[in-house]
């Protein structure tokens, strides 16, 4: 994929668009599943946790925040550097997690080794509605203002010009956005 291709990829996710959504988990997907799957090994988690799920839990969050406008990607391996450090991230979370919790994965019972590879791959209706009712409720938790610049990011515009039509910086804006994404991100539950 080109970075003229890859950035209206990009623009089209901010904008909602679906097909554009299911073309870039079509595309990244199998990138991220890889990097968990190796990092679930390195942790000994493969048992506790199904890459499919982290993975899902890593796209849910990126498409609700690239939405909002909080990540300016102009080419594929950007993307790629981003969800392999998100899914990295949420699986250190998820082991820091388990280990808090004095869990003995040792009592677990093992499943079949290959049953994930076994499912559908497509995000099912259900998943679909979630993703959109999601993305609403993280919506319905910004305020005005931050739906401002949620907006106009997704929108495609850039900081300096949102600052000089709102009469403000584009550092104080960029920053006022970011809270407001992590602050919503956490109410959600997103950030592991």
């Amino acid at each position: 994929m080109n970075d003229t291709s890859f950035r209206e990829l990009v623009h089209r996710v901010r904008q909602r668009d679906e097909r554009a959504a299911a073309d870039l988990v079509r595309l990244y997907e199998p990138v991220i599943r890889v990097a968990i799957r190796v990092r679930l090994t390195e942790l000994g988690m493969r048992r506790l946790f199904d890459s499919m799920d982290v993975c899902q839990s890593v796209l849910a969050n990126f498409f609700v925040r690239a939405a909002s406008g909080q990540f300016d990607l102009e080419q594929p391996g950007q993307l790629v550097k981003l969800l392999v450090t998100m899914a990295r991230n949420r699986l250190i979370n998820l082991a820091a997690k388990h280990r808090a919790a004095r869990r003995d994965q040792r009592r677990l019972e093992r499943g079949p080794a290959d049953e994930a590879d076994l499912r559908d791959q497509n995000p099912s209706p259900s998943q679909v509605v979630a993703g959109r009712e999601l993305l609403a409720e993280f919506r319905r938790r910004l305020t005005d203002d931050e739906r401002f610049l949620v907006d106009r990011r997704a929108e495609g515009l850039e900081w300096a010009d949102i600052a000089a039509a709102l009469g403000d910086s584009p550092e104080a804006l960029r920053k006022r956005h970011a809270r407001a994404l992590d602050r919503v991100a956490r109410e959600l539950g997103l950030d592991g």
